[in-house]
């Protein structure tokens, strides 16, 4: 059997070290549009804000293609799949043939069709996607007084973030009516305002961007124009209005496309027993999964079965957990958040403390939570988060879910209190067991278990958690016997 992968993001990346951990002979073949090795997409806002260079976010060392027997063609697009044939087209001309195609195209940004955009973003407006992408914004940045950052979701912010970290005067301008809607109820969005404001960074909401705004010589940004009539002025222009799976060869190769590629629990197309996808280019039920640990679960499943591994793993959906750590703003933000005292069927727990950017927040239905938000204090989210994805019982002292130790409730979060089978890296279904034994067997810092165990290598958010318990272990190591 030969494979051919098409992407080598976080997801198709993922799938072929998966699949050399299970399997070293099957011809392997994978295309990356991008020039770059494999990188954490998550972190790009790290690079952004200067906490880590592009070199510090790699997936996966170009040198491990040779070691594993993988053929990389980094730089090279697919251009067509030819289902027929079973052969896919590149941009270098070339044609390779494949038994198991696995599609992981990931998504791109969505660009609004707005005055200024027709012919492609002018100079100093660019949106925020890739690598290449951050070092553009940083190019501008270098020069630039002040930024508008177009789109108040999880990229935007922090995008925001990033660029106020450097010295910038950053507006956030966007359409609804709070920040992070998909992810926070309006509570929490107008705490993370006020936060975003003490941090230098204005929030401009239900504005309606109606076009980019250049200057005399028509060839580079000086702005947006909003709906009102009124002009934000900004040297940089960053466009973080979401995201759209990339399924324009899916599609073009005749594929079923909701969403993205439509695929069952083997993560194989509905149309094609030869074609598989995974990642934000796929589509399980009428869900499209736009965040890391459920793309690693799919990269997983898939090496399972097209190995045999374990020809009866499936992937049948996945809880969306949104961790954001950056400079002086923390968030965690689960499940079903935007219930509200009137409703009947919930139980809703709240704690706001706007002037210090703190807010909580728990949804409960049934003894069970089924909703989370933590922004600003974040220290109990390791118990809400293994509550939430286990269904688990809820501790008889519920304010234990807000503050750790209160009423003698003992919280998941010290090492020394945490089981063994607690999940500490959720992205990548790392346990506190897990970390131990590599300890045990020799890997004494935190980076050392990161390479070995893959812990707090998705989105960053677990990697105090990961110290703490590296830490807690030397000291039970050095401790005193009698």
């Amino acid at each position: 059997m030969s494979i051919v992968v098409i992407g080598n993001g976080m997801a198709g990346s993922r799938f072929v070290t998966e699949l050399r951990d299970r399997d070293r002979e099957t011809p392997l073949t994978v295309f990356g549009a991008e020039r770059q090795q494999p990188y954490n997409r998550v972190l790009l806002s790290n690079v952004l804000a200067g906490i880590a260079g592009p070199d510090q976010i790699g997936l996966v060392d170009p040198a491990w293609y040779e070691r594993n027997n993988v053929e990389a063609r980094l730089g090279v697009e697919v251009v067509r799949i030819d289902r027929d044939a079973k052969e896919v087209h590149a941009s270098d001309g070339s044609v390779t043939p494949y038994e198991t195609l696995v599609i992981a195209t990931g998504s791109t940004s969505f660009v609004p069709p707005i005055p200024g955009t027709e012919g492609g973003l002018p100079a100093g407006a660019v949106a925020f996607r890739t690598l290449d992408d951050c070092s553009a914004i940083l190019d501008v940045a270098s020069t630039a007084r002040s930024a508008v950052v177009v789109g108040g979701g999880l990229l935007g912010i922090e995008a925001a973030r990033g660029l106020a970290g450097r010295g910038l005067e950053v507006t956030v301008v966007h359409l609804a009516g709070h920040l992070m809607e998909r992810q926070l109820d309006p509570g929490a969005g107008k705490v993370l305002a006020r936060t975003l404001r003490r941090l230098g960074i204005r929030a401009l909401l239900e504005a309606n961007v109606t076009g980019l705004r250049v200057g005399a010589d028509g060839a580079r940004v000086t702005g947006v124009e909003l709906a009102s009539g009124d002009v934000v002025a900004g040297d940089l222009v960053v466009m973080a209005c979401g995201v759209k799976p990339e399924v324009g060869l899916a599609r073009a190769a005749g594929l079923e496309i909701d969403r993205g590629v439509v695929v069952d629990e083997t993560l194989t197309s509905v149309t094609d027993p030869a074609v598989r996808a995974i990642g934000e280019c796929s589509q399980y039920g009428d869900v499209v999964y736009g965040l890391v640990a459920p793309a690693w679960e799919q990269a997983t499943v898939l090496a399972d079965v097209l190995t045999g591994a374990d020809t009866g793993a499936r992937f049948t959906g996945a809880r969306q957990i949104t961790r954001l750590k950056a400079a002086s703003v923390e968030l965690a933000a689960m499940g079903e958040t935007h219930h509200g005292d009137d409703d009947p069927d919930v139980e809703v727990m709240q704690f706001a403390d706007a002037s210090r950017g703190t807010y909580k927040k728990v949804v409960i239905r049934d003894d069970r939570v089924i909703g989370a938000i933590l922004l600003g204090e974040t220290s109990t989210a390791g118990t809400l988060t293994q509550l939430y994805d286990r269904a688990a019982p809820l501790p008889a002292d519920r304010l234990s879910l807000f503050f750790p130790g209160m009423g003698g409730v003992q919280t998941a979060d010290s090492p020394v209190r945490m089981p063994d089978a607690a999940t500490v890296c959720h992205c990548n279904n790392v346990s506190k067991g897990q970390i131990r034994t590599c300890w045990e067997k020799g890997a004494r810092s935190a980076a050392e278990v990161a390479a070995e165990t893959r812990a707090s290598t998705g989105c960053g958010g677990c990697r105090d958690a990961l110290e703490g318990i590296v830490a807690w272990l030397d000291e039970q190591e050095s401790a005193p016997v009698g």
